[in-house]
């Protein structure tokens, strides 16, 4: 299908997309790699009047050592975010999930901010993410502000940003060791996951997050409070969907996405508690 017509505005800076966000409000949305947003363009199921175009905001892209943590621009490309070096020493986990993200032209042209800023349950990297713990940076006209994964994602495709924000950063803490695994079960390997699970342990410590669980990303706590009271991988992998609300499609039952779940949480544990 055609988009409904818009206007198309080209930003240089931060400073220059969110002055043109703040002018425009609802009736514009950020375009950077577009594979979240075009399509939902086609299908008339988003019609903005105005498209500000950030892909060419060269300095929100970069991934750097911050020390406790690692810095990810917000306009890193998905390919850059699989082979970067930092991530493939600090947070491994990150880096083996964007390799999963659609085919390599995508890879080459999405970024993590975008797909976090969409809010895609069936996404790879917002429940990635937010299993390791990360924090999400956010820039508007009236500064910046740092918002927990887990308080981000609040409603199918809704986030927490306002209207006259723009994502700049993501922060994740460095993995020190622990184990990790990424599980995905779908038809073919391009396509969305049926389920997806991302997990990390380093003794009792662990995080595990869902993927197409519910209408968001969902952290799986009583996973991670099982396996923290000493609970075998097999009894704390039962608890995968306690907090998920699964439902049904043209893919999968939600009784058959409880039963993925489980068994992926357990092949995820056992994997990174090897």
């Amino acid at each position: 299908m055609i988009p409904a017509p818009f206007d198309y505005k080209r930003a240089s800076s931060a400073a220059e997309a969110i002055s043109l966000i703040s002018e425009y409000g609802q009736d514009a949305k950020f375009l950077a790699g577009g594979h979240s947003l075009l399509p939902l363009m086609k299908l008339r199921l988003a019609s903005p009047a105005v498209l500000i175009d950030i892909a060419r905001i060269t300095d929100l892209s970069y991934i750097k050592d911050a020390g406790d943590h690692i810095a990810i621009g917000a306009l890193t490309r998905h390919h850059d975010v699989e082979y970067s070096s930092v991530l493939k020493q600090h947070v491994p986990l990150l880096a083996h999930a964007a390799g999963f993200v659609g085919d390599p032209q995508i890879r080459h042209r999405g970024t993590i901010g975008g797909s976090i800023a969409h809010a895609d349950p069936a996404s790879d990297l917002p429940a990635t993410t937010l299993a390791l713990g990360a924090t999400y940076v956010v820039q508007g006209p009236n500064g910046t502000r740092e918002i927990a994964a887990s308080n981000f994602y609040k409603g199918f495709l809704e986030s927490d940003l306002a209207e006259d924000e723009m994502l700049t950063e993501i922060r994740i803490p460095k993995m020190n060791g622990a184990g990790w695994s990424f599980q995905k079960f779908n038809r073919r390997a391009q396509d969305w996951a049926i389920v997806g699970v991302a997990a990390w342990r380093r003794g009792t410590e662990s995080g595990v997050a869902l993927v197409n669980m519910d209408s968001t990303p969902v952290l799986a706590t009583s996973v991670s409070a099982a396996i923290a009271s000493g609970s075998s991988i097999a009894d704390a992998s039962q608890q995968a969907a306690a907090q998920a609300h699964p439902s049904d499609d043209n893919n999968a039952t939600a009784q058959y996405r409880t039963h993925l779940a489980k068994v992926l949480v357990r092949r995820a544990l056992e994997t990174a508690s090897a």
